[in-house]
């Protein structure tokens, strides 16, 4: 980050400390931000040099709340919400459901002078873009509020934007997108790799026909739409929907998919009993597309990825360890995915790069195959970046240099000319489907933790380690209990 838009965020950030006694959180806090810079961006498009005529209806814009203060402003600013809401395409999207979470019409009115100081166009894509991802990122760290969940390390995004070298008009979709990480790590990527080359036809589509998205939450659609649109993505149309993405096919065929579908393995909803009381209920979707019928929210993802991906497609998906073990239908989907797609490699992530804690992941690549007897499989590659690895979110975080490796020997330029090395094994199909359960969840590499006491960790990072395996436990126990109300 520059020092201009590292300038600025702290600005920013520093009124929203202000605001949090009076009970504004740091999601709202972003929430009305959003609005806001929104707002005043439509307003300089209308001034010179760009002189477009206005996105936003007279009474409703950035000009009638600069003329309001105290109660009249407050007033004001309810009823653009109220009306932008009702709006179609971006504007819809953007301000779908908003409310004004600020309450003192004194903090409106400066929060409306920080925003109304900077000129905002007259910044690059880039700098806009990235002052708003460091706001995101600072919501995510706020790990109380439960943002974090959206917001994948992005040095993990870049590595697997890296190697799976997106091109120029190909189709790139993420149906849990959160607030649109690897979208922008992958609009970088084709930018930076291409742009010199690019034909008007080619950057046209970068821009406007790229990128796809689901999410279901509302206000983290706002934010994805709203980073999107600051780096420059996107036109009056939103390339982002509100949505469940698992509940139907909507037969779209996607070039690429990146994602990193939501933590916690089963889906539910929330329905209210006789009595009046609130519980959850495990959530199955039944789909003649899908290999298997599952509550486990994962193995949908994973079904409903190799369902839209394109023939010769491709895949990388952030996934947690039970998707690797789990029996059932577990077991099935594993099978089917490797007679069906060639799944060729694996990257076991380290803990402690999650903002959710407890969380045991890895990163599966696969590619769509037409459909043949054989299966398509024939190695998969698994790099350990787990064993003797310790990271932490602020003493220890993920950096760039820390997967440099994997995509070195990943070989982008060759997958046929890769080596094996001590943290990189390839296992053949035959070996693989040995195992019992067909049991992906395999590491090579020995713990030199558990050989030597001498090499133990620090205590910080013993005491995270301890604090993610508990609070794992704990979630697979409620996941135990959930299946025993449902049988009860």
């Amino acid at each position: 980050m520059s020092n201009e838009s590292a300038t600025i965020v702290q600005k920013l950030w520093n009124f929203c400390n202000v605001l949090r006694d009076d009970g504004v959180s740091y999601g709202d806090y972003v929430e009305q931000l959003t609005y806001l810079l929104f707002l005043k961006l439509a307003d300089e498009q209308t001034k010179p040099p760009f002189n477009k005529p206005s996105t936003i209806p007279l009474g409703l814009d950035w000009t009638s709340l600069l003329e309001e203060s105290g109660a009249d402003l407050e007033t004001q600013y309810v009823k653009i919400l109220r009306e932008l809401s009702k709006a179609e395409g971006l504007l819809g999207v953007i301000f779908r459901k908003s409310q004004n979470r600020i309450q003192t019409p004194a903090s409106l009115k400066r929060l409306i002078h920080l925003i109304n100081d900077e000129n905002w166009s007259g910044m690059t894509a880039d700098i806009k873009g990235t002052i708003y991802e460091g706001l995101l990122q600072k919501n995510a760290e706020d790990t109380k509020s439960g943002a974090g969940q959206y917001f994948t390390p992005r040095p993990l995004i870049k590595a697997m934007v890296n190697v799976m070298r997106p091109e120029p008009m190909q189709t790139i979709c993420d149906p849990a997108c959160g607030t649109g990480g690897f979208f922008l790590a992958a609009h970088d990527y084709i930018s930076e790799n291409y742009g010199s080359t690019m034909t008007r036809e080619q950057k046209e589509f970068l821009r406007f026909s790229t990128f796809a998205g689901t999410d279901i939450v509302d206000n983290v659609v706002r934010l994805c739409v709203m980073n999107l649109y600051l780096h420059g993505i996107g036109g009056t149309e939103s390339p982002i929907t509100t949505d469940d993405s698992l509940s139907q096919d909507t037969g779209t065929r996607y070039d690429m998919v990146l994602t990193n579908p939501p933590f916690g393995n089963r889906s539910s909803i929330t329905i209210a009993t006789n009595d009046g009381k609130r519980s959850n209920t495990s959530l199955t979707y039944e789909r003649d597309d899908f290999w298997a019928t599952t509550s486990n929210k994962q193995f949908n993802f994973l079904q409903h990825i190799k369902t839209i991906l394109k023939t010769d497609g491709r895949a990388a998906v952030v996934l947690p360890d039970n998707v690797l073990f789990e029996r059932g239908s577990g077991e099935m989907i594993r099978q089917q995915l490797l007679n069906q797609f060639d799944v060729h490699t694996l990257l076991r992530l380290p803990t402690g790069i999650f903002y959710a804690q407890g969380v045991k992941a890895n990163v599966l690549f696969f590619d769509k195959r037409p459909a043949r007897e054989e299966p398509w499989t024939q190695k998969l590659w698994i790099y350990d970046l787990r064993t003797n690895k310790s990271f932490t979110l602020k003493t220890n975080p993920l950096h760039d240099t820390d997967l440099q490796d994997f995509i070195n020997v990943y070989n982008p330029d060759n997958r046929e000319a890769r080596v094996e090395t001590e943290r990189f094994r390839a296992y053949s199909y035959e070996e693989l489907i040995e195992r019992e359960h067909i049991n992906l969840d395999i590491f090579s590499l020995k713990d030199k933790s558990l050989e030597d006491a001498a090499d133990l960790p620090t205590p910080d990072v013993l005491v995270a380690e301890i604090t993610e395996n508990l609070e794992a436990a704990l979630a697979q126990f409620q996941n135990i209990q959930t299946e025993l109300d449902k049988n009860d």
